[in-house]
């Protein structure tokens, strides 16, 4: 069969969109951490030295989340400060959040769907890929081991911003999927004092390495690296992260869930705690599709589930196979427990902050990853 090209891209913690992912998110986690069911649904916004966060956050002692120290924890562990601007403590933070408890009777309610929603859950039979598209799962490795140079290199002077994008050759056999790295871009913040030979050779080293790392893990992905390998092809890449352009949660859908490959759902995750239908929704798509892949029943799945205003469960809207054949998932549907009150109760983790940064998808040990039963 004729090799199918398949794209993915991923960005750095430093970049404006997802600084605006991890600030949103890790109000979140200041929320749940002051009331299991406090109710968050917050947006960010950055530029240059500003940050905007707007929204609402509802559980007891709400008014004493110190917003403007979220916003400059997560500058600094990004990589913001000693020289790469806005510095965390120069940053203007504008907050017009809606603070208080919880109204009465409103924690019961926070089972009930409050909006509509469209979620879409994907799952393939490549358990080396935590059952994720390849390109998604391989991309998001590459982004993580340069990201890992600013602080393993640091006489290359690179900062937090960077975006990296690759192409994959798919080939379908007998003698099943094999996969080679057929096109790589990245683009990596670096002052223009520093050495950009040492940047392409070090770029190169670590590819090399991690693309090893890969192919062990998952045998019919080629290790070998295409002959050209493009650093910042668009010339000196210096002013970058909210200096550079601005950002705002939510943007970056198709980086946080599964690639290009895959249709996404209506909503974002980050900003919204677990009660809520676009980011419960995601969780419990995913769960359904992985489980139907281990089940046996297709080597990829798509789910898609929906939520109407009120609805305590999610609803089964559509399943299909790799190849768009609708399959009958009712009856496992109906075994799994695809509720808010098990995403809301369940599902609450930790770093939500590196979670936004990184992907729900990409640790096999979340509860929605590894909490399959029926």
């Amino acid at each position: 069969m004729t090799p199918q090209l398949y794209s993915a891209e991923f960005i750095f913690p430093g970049h404006p969109d997802k600084l605006c992912d991890a600030i949103a998110d890790a109000l979140v986690e200041a929320a749940q951490q002051r009331e299991t069911r406090a109710l968050v649904g917050v947006e960010v916004a950055v530029h240059r030295d500003h940050v905007y966060v707007t929204g609402r956050i509802g559980c007891k002692d709400s008014e004493t989340i110190d917003v403007t120290a979220i916003v400059r924890e997560v500058y600094q562990s990004a990589g913001y400060g000693k020289g790469w601007h806005p510095a965390p403590e120069q940053l203007v933070v504008v907050s017009n959040l809606c603070l208080g408890p919880l109204e009465d009777g409103e924690a019961e309610f926070r089972e009930l769907s409050d909006d509509q929603a469209i979620c879409i859950g994907y799952a393939n039979d490549i358990a080396a890929s935590n059952h994720l598209p390849v390109e998604h799962w391989l991309v998001a490795r590459l982004a993580r081991r340069l990201y890992a140079l600013r602080v393993e290199e640091p006489q290359l002077d690179l900062g937090p911003d960077g975006k990296v994008l690759i192409v994959i050759e798919e080939h379908s056999t007998t003698e099943g999927l094999s996969w080679n790295l057929n096109g790589f871009s990245c683009s990596l913040q670096q002052n223009t004092a520093a050495d950009e030979v040492a940047l392409h050779r070090a770029v190169r080293l670590a590819l090399s390495a991690e693309m090893h790392e890969a192919s062990q893990l998952l045998p019919m992905l080629s290790p070998e690296l295409p002959q050209q390998l493009t650093v910042n092809g668009a010339g000196a890449f210096e002013l970058g992260g909210p200096e550079g352009d601005n950002g705002l949660s939510g943007k970056k859908l198709v980086v946080d869930a599964y690639g290009p490959r895959v249709p996404i759902g209506g909503g974002a995750g980050s900003g919204k705690d677990f009660f809520k239908a676009d980011r419960a929704g995601g969780l419990h798509a995913r769960r359904l599709a992985k489980m139907a892949v281990q089940l046996g029943l297709a080597s990829q799945v798509q789910v898609v589930l929906g939520w109407f205003p009120g609805d305590r469960s999610a609803r089964l809207l559509r399943a299909v196979d790799g190849i768009g054949q609708s399959l009958r998932l009712d009856a496992l549907a109906k075994q799994f427990d695809l509720s808010l009150h098990k995403s809301g109760t369940r599902f609450q983790v930790g770093n939500l902050q590196e979670i936004a940064r990184w992907g729900h998808f990409s640790d096999p040990s979340q509860p929605w990853e590894a909490d399959l039963k029926l």
